[in-house]
Formats: structure tokens, sequence, C-alpha cells
């Protein structure tokens, strides 16, 4: 039997207490009146209680006048504003407790900044003089360090190893300057356990000082993140080492991800930092790519080669690249199949092959969270649609497998989305272009042969 952090390092509820958690990790497991989500501030989405909604329409990039780079486009987030005072480029960064929309359906109290969990995207240049003003409105201290940078010992955000803690309600200024360029990440260096394990996190992009070195036409990035929401409430539980439940993109799941949209031609590259605790071989479909950069800097052209499917390592960052040449809805996702599914409890039943007929109802009963838990008689995919199936799930919670597809159920969650490239797609157009229309005699199809006679 695995064990949790809780127990593993005995702290139990005094880690809570001294974390200064929200009241709605203190309560007992089966309490869940505690966790009702945080107020939803303005910034965030609105809740729509639909778990069969489509795949939300991509954010729209509006052009950004005056930029010596291509801005990078982050899944369902945005890139922070600055101000320039005396050439420095400033920054305002809030460390606070928000509300994020995981999909239409779900939303969970996390930290982050900003008012968004991950964080919004640092984006600068090579060269650039930065001043990064951090508040702290958290109930318990905080750092920011900025992963991947080479900068002075004490701009590196270790708490009591480079600077003091940020006591909730103080203001920490950090001021240095970049100098290398590529993908990096900023999250929290203390008590990093419960902070990122709440969602304190972000990327922070460094643009080459020439607008023509390693250019990309797109440029896309997100952050890994995996959560333990219990089935019905709202608060990840930080205390959890291994046994994860939500597996997202940029703090999003399957179908309320962005999709990638470019463009027949465009070189494409998509960055991606892994903060959960586990590696993540994220997929591919439809195209090879080259790994061309980790956040310790760009890997050279003779040292690259073509894959399909990348390895994400803990606390690794990796972006790929790849010419879109073939048109259509591919899928981009983590090949290990339960990060590809909604919130699922860890001790599922194994029902395959088992005659369950009206078992299942008496149990729930008893026990009503089990309508959620068991493995079908034939498998998973007649779990695709619990609600037609008059299976009611717990409050604030989604299907395991959900999201409409033109062909009928697409049956994924979690870690999964699409890049749609199309011929028509505009040069600086990132708009959802809707499914794709596939020439006549491309798409596999049903066909009626005579039984096979041994």
């Amino acid at each position: 039997m695995q064990q949790n952090r809780r127990d593993f390092l005995g702290l139990g509820a005094t880690l809570l207490a001294s974390a200064g958690l929200p009241s709605s990790l203190k309560g007992g497991e089966d309490d869940h009146s505690a966790h009702a989500p945080l107020s939803i501030p303005k910034r965030q989405l609105t809740l729509v209680r639909d778990p069969k909604r489509v795949l939300s329409p991509a954010t729209v990039i509006t052009p950004q006048e005056g930029k010596n780079y291509n801005p990078v486009v982050t899944l369902n987030g945005w890139s922070l504003p600055y101000e320039m005072k005396e050439g420095v480029k400033e920054f305002r960064i809030v460390a606070e407790p928000v509300v994020r929309e995981f999909a239409p359906g779900m939303v969970v109290n996390c930290w982050g900044y900003n008012g968004t969990s991950p964080g919004p995207t640092i984006e600068a240049v090579e060269g650039d003089r930065v001043r990064l003003i951090v508040t702290n409105k958290l109930p318990e201290h905080t750092t920011i360090h900025w992963h991947g940078l080479i900068l002075p010992n004490g701009m590196d955000g270790v708490g009591g190893l480079t600077q003091p803690q940020i006591a909730p309600g103080e203001t920490y200024v950090y001021e240095f300057t970049l100098r290398q360029s590529g993908t990096f990440m900023y999250h929290p260096h203390a008590d990093e356990m419960v902070q990122i394990a709440m969602g304190a996190m972000g990327m922070f992009i460094v643009h080459p000082k020439s607008p023509k070195e390693h250019k990309a036409d797109r440029d896309f990035c997100f952050l890994l993140a995996g959560y333990d929401v219990a089935p019905g409430t709202y608060t990840p539980n930080p205390s959890t080492m291994t046994e994860f439940n939500i597996w997202s993109f940029n703090s999003r799941v399957f179908p309320g991800i962005d999709s990638m949209n470019v463009r027949v031609g465009d070189r494409v590259r998509i960055r991606v930092g892994n903060l959960t605790m586990t590696n993540h071989p994220i997929h591919m479909h439809g195209h090879p790519f080259e790994v061309t950069c980790t956040d310790g800097g760009w890997v050279p052209k003779g040292a690259r080669w073509p894959e399909v499917t990348i390895d994400i390592g803990v606390g690794q960052v990796r972006a790929f690249e790849f010419i879109a040449t073939e048109e259509g809805d591919w899928s981009l996702h983590c090949h290990k199949s339960h990060h590809t599914m909604g919130p699922m409890g860890h001790s599922v039943p194994n029902m395959l092959g088992v005659k369950q007929d009206d078992l299942t109802e008496k149990i729930s009963d008893l026990m009503p969270e089990y309508m959620y838990m068991p493995m079908g008689k034939n498998g998973m995919a007649e779990m695709q649609d619990m609600g037609e199936m008059g299976m009611k799930l717990p409050e604030n919670t989604l299907p395991m497998m959900s999201g409409e597809g033109p062909f009928g159920p697409i049956e994924m969650g979690g870690m999964f989305t699409l890049v749609k490239v199309r011929k028509a797609q505009g040069k600086g157009d990132y708009t959802d272009p809707g499914w794709y229309n596939h020439p006549d005699g491309t798409v596999a199809k049903k066909v009626n042969l005579m039984p096979f006679k041994r």
C-alpha cells in the first residue's frame, strides 16, 4: 500500500495548520461542506455545467505592435504586461489564491499569480534588464525561483538560502539582466510541497536578441500539472505524493483545452514544462518533430533527431518543432493512458467480464460514489456518457472520458488537445477553424466482409 506525503512525513493536521491553508483542507475526508469554491474573480471563466461541451474556442491572439519577437501563445492563458522604466522592463506579480476552471463543469481552488493558475507567461528578450515586483497575498510565506535562468545568486529565489521568505502582505523586488534565450519556468522555492501542488507556477520565455535566430511561425507554450481533487470537492490535497487523479495542460483538461491552430507550411514550436511528480511522454500525431530547446538552452542542429514522442521528466522543459505539412485535426497528448482521463478514483474495481445487472444500483444506495468508480463489464467506453446511463456524478466532478468530435465521443480527458492544421488559416490567425473537412475517400470506413472460415 502506497503512502501519501502526510503518512510518510507524519505531519497530518500540523502541516495544514502551519501552511496556513484554506479551511477546506482542514475538515475530515468525508466533510465536503468546507470544500466550496472560492469566489471566482472576474478574470476567470464563467462556469458552464456541461461536461459534454466540445473544445473551447482557441485563445485569440492580438498582434503586439512594437515587439521585436513573435509572442508565444499560452494555452488557455496570457502573457504578463510590463512597463518600461528607465530602460528596465518592470513586471508586477501577485501570488494569491485563485479559482481555476479546469473544464466546463469543474472549478478548483488553486494558488497562482495575477488571478490565474498557472500564472501569466513572462516574455522578454535576451539582454533585457528585468525588474519583477512580487507581492505575496498567500496565507503563508513564499518566494519565486526563476527556473533555468542564469542570474546573481541573491536573485535565485530560494527561501532561507539566497533571500528571506516573503511574508504574507510583503513585497520583494527581483532585478537582473537576461543573459540567455530559451524556455524557462517560475515557481516557489518555499513550502514547495504545498504551493506547487496548489498550482503556483508559470512560464518564463526569453526570446533571442535577433528575431531571425530560432525563428518559428507559431510558438505555443504550456505547463504540465497534476492535482489530487477528490470527487465532489474543490481543493487539491497537497499531501499527495503519487496518486494524483487530474492531469492537465496549463491546469485545463480536455475538452476544455485550447487547440493549437496553424497554417500548412508553418514552422511550429511547442514548449512544455513539467512541474508534476512524474514523467510524461508527450506524443504528436501526424508530424515527426525535433527537440530544439531545453531549460538548459538551445539544442545544436547537429544534435537533433526526429521523434514523435518526447519524454519530459520532472522539473524539465522541452521545446520541439515541426513543419505543419499535413492538414487535419491531429492529437497531441501524454501517452500514459490514465493521464488522458478525467478525475478517477485510485481503487477502481476491475469489473471486466463481470455480470453486474442491477448490482451497481443496489450498491450505490449504500455507496453513492460507487457509480462513479467501477469499470464497465465490457470496458470503460460504456461510461463515456454517464448521464445517459442514469449515473449522477458527484458535485464539481468531470466524467473520466468526455469530449465530442465530428464522429462521436472522443473518449479522452486530461492531457489531450489538438493541433489543427489548415491551408486556409491566415498568417496571424489563431482562431479555431472548426472540425476538419476530410476529402472524399480519406476517412476509414466500415465494410462488410464474408465470415472468415478456418
